[in-house]
């Protein structure tokens, strides 16, 4: 009960969100990110009646959570709740039957609940266990990479996924402290960082662990691997007409996301100099948010874990 509490957030940018999904009664939905309901709860209302709203989470905790708040949905809509990652949507969306799906939501990175909760080794404010999982089921954990990995691919992680400018050196330090004894808690591996970069560094912005634990828990997750592999699936499964709203929040998703966003809206990928279009191609899907959009001040200042928050839409046409 405690952890489904606190699986209770205030979602980010829900307003836009519920725009630019552009929610009709009788949609079919699919929250990639169902966290603990707070974007799927306003989009039930929203689709009532004859709308089929589809939550996947690869936390059990969350899906344990969503099912209390969406319980009062279900003699409106039909409500499928699934523990899974969304890089499994083709399996996940072909054994419902859903047919094609109006829309798609990706609410991306870690959850307040997550960072809030020592014993899942997100947080590098609280002692916890080295675990940084979302599916506790899968046997790879933040402990195996800082312990097994080697000094080359823990500094090309921390520098790829973290955006590090002492990745090197932070991965010298693990590897010299793990020789003496394996790293097993978020407390260990933070005071290891705060070793490893330079104290004039230290005193500057964010905390010194703070990407460290960005790229382990990318890493761990294969975060921007099965964001990708998703994406792909969604466009497939979207009627056209239908839409994806993903957010993100660093830099690297937002990226993914962009990128991928302008590849399925190009026409014509012929060389710049060609006299006539020869290769035929033709755009897929149109962009929504010619700009992402950033959440307002007023809700930065109600929930400042919405600062970093970039929004994106794509229509599939």
């Amino acid at each position: 009960m405690k952890n489904e509490y606190r699986y209770r957030h205030q979602p980010v940018m829900l307003a836009e969100v519920l725009q630019y999904l552009n929610l009709k009664k009788g949609s079919t939905i699919v929250d990639c990110t169902l966290g603990g309901a707070g974007h799927a709860a306003k989009i039930a209302e929203k689709i009532i009646p004859g709308g089929w709203l589809v939550g996947l989470d690869a936390d059990n905790a969350a899906i344990n959570a969503a099912r209390n708040v969406l319980a009062p949905f279900g003699q409106h809509i039909q409500i499928s709740l699934v523990q899974s990652g969304f890089d499994k949507l083709d399996d996940v969306l072909m054994e419902l039957g859903t047919g094609l799906v109006d829309g798609f939501l990706y609410d991306l990175g870690i959850s307040s609940y997550h960072a809030e909760t020592p014993e899942r080794g997100f947080s590098y404010n609280q002692d916890g266990p080295l675990d940084m999982r979302f599916d506790t089921r899968q046997e790879l954990t933040a402990e195996m990479v800082v312990n097994k990995y080697s000094e080359d691919e823990l500094a090309r992680i921390i520098k790829q996924y973290g955006e590090e400018k002492f990745a090197r050196r932070i991965a010298k330090f693990i590897v010299e402290r793990r020789k003496i004894k394996p790293i097993k808690t978020t407390k260990e591996l933070v005071e290891i960082i705060k070793d490893a970069i330079p104290a004039s560094e230290r005193r500057k912005g964010h905390h010194p662990a703070k990407k460290t634990f960005q790229a382990l828990r990318i890493e761990v997750n294969k975060e921007l691997e099965r964001i990708e592999k998703s994406l792909d699936q969604a466009i497939r499964w979207l009627k056209p007409g239908g839409r994806i709203v993903v957010i993100s929040y660093q830099s690297l998703e937002d990226r993914l996301v962009k990128s991928k966003f302008q590849d399925w809206s190009k026409s014509c990928i012929c060389p710049p100099k060609s006299p006539v279009c020869v290769c035929g191609r033709k755009p897929i899907a149109k962009l929504i948010t010619k700009k992402p959009l950033k959440p307002k001040k007023e809700e930065v200042e109600l929930n400042p874990r919405s600062r970093s928050a970039t929004l994106r839409a794509i229509e599939r046409v």
